[in-house]
């Protein structure tokens, strides 16, 4: 299972080097190592980032892929060298486009997923921040469900193999996220507009059909479930609460 990654559109434009140095050649490493010691299937973690701005809705895998960042651009390439290796050396590798994934154990980080980045504002007190007018839609997935998502895919019989979709098959507007995630924390800080980022699409949504039914896929993990159990978690980690400390004094 190949997780390893330079992670994030606003990351990918800063330095789209390091984003291309690990996500390209760091997985062509992975598939070659896996060549050469006889291993038969890699199960790559790509990103919904491959699609760019989207034409319809729900996105299906076989979507008009034009990224809008190099980290989409990255994740492609490494994609289709997944593919190829499944036509050139008798492979059965599998890659799995995760959608916005969120959990225990995520942290903040200014690079990251929305949920951690919101969290970290409520807990300091300070209005969260959208990035324009806060109705664009996301479909968040639960990382127990993208854990489960990998073992199934790496336990699949050899005929499975190439690109399926891995998200909630749901989805929720920014606006209704911080909302949310206000009220499960019992905290109100407000919000704050700023202008809309470059790479950020609109829109977003999972078709997992494809996924259900090579092997088995099926998300059990409801938003308002995950977010409990997220702010329930962030709140009581003592390095979130160092770094809170720290941010106080």
């Amino acid at each position: 299972m190949h997780l390893a990654a330079s992670v994030g559109n606003a990351r990918s434009i800063d330095d789209p080097v390091t984003d291309s140095q690990i996500n390209v050649i760091g997985t062509l490493n992975v598939l070659q190592a896996a060549r050469q010691h006889g291993l038969r299937r890699i199960v790559f973690s790509s990103s919904a980032g491959i699609f760019g701005e989207l034409k319809t809705l729900p996105i299906a895998e076989d979507h008009p892929q034009d990224p809008d960042s190099p980290y989409g651009t990255s994740k492609l390439a490494a994609e289709k060298m997944c593919l190829v290796y499944n036509k050139l050396y008798d492979m059965s590798n599998v890659c799995l486009r995760y959608f916005n994934v969120y959990g225990l154990n995520q942290r903040y980080d200014a690079y990251g997923n929305v949920i951690p980045i919101f969290a970290d504002r409520i807990l300091r007190g300070v209005p969260i921040t959208i990035f324009g007018d806060g109705e664009q839609t996301r479909d968040f997935v639960n990382a127990r469900d993208v854990a489960a998502a990998n073992i199934a895919a790496a336990a699949a019989c050899e005929d499975v193999k190439g690109v399926f979709n891995i998200g909630s098959a749901t989805r929720v507007t920014i606006n209704d996220l911080a909302a949310m995630m206000q009220r499960v924390a019992g905290r109100e800080v407000g919000v704050a507009f700023a202008p809309t980022r470059p790479g950020d699409v609109r829109d977003s949504l999972a078709a997992i059909d494809a996924a259900h039914d090579a092997f088995g896929y099926r998300p059990t993990v409801g938003l308002d479930e995950g977010l409990t159990d997220y702010i329930s978690w962030v709140t009581s980690d003592p390095v979130t609460r160092a770094a809170l400390a720290r941010a106080r004094s």
